[in-house]
């Protein structure tokens, strides 16, 4: 399923931080996830991570693992 998924610039991810445009995205692992719905990531901000950007290094230091994306809507992918 992932090979069907849009691919994305990081550029396109960064606009979507919760401040210039309403969708707002994180990525892990090359997968841009969708958590405009979650109410921990309001204005696009999580504690001190920053949405439109791919988190996964800032991830070891998360006081959960990369599952707790399975909950939201796999929206594309990281264009290399």
């Amino acid at each position: 399923m992932n090979s069907e998924l849009p691919q994305y610039t990081i550029a396109q991810l960064a606009l979507r931080n919760g401040q210039d445009k309403p969708q707002i995205w994180v990525a892990v692992d090359g997968v841009i996830y969708d958590v405009t719905e979650s109410r921990l990531w309001r204005d696009g901000k999580h504690y001190e991570h920053w949405a439109g950007q791919d988190l996964s290094d800032e991830l070891e230091d998360a006081p959960h693992s990369k599952s707790v994306f399975a909950r939201f809507e796999k929206v594309g992918k990281i264009k290399r």
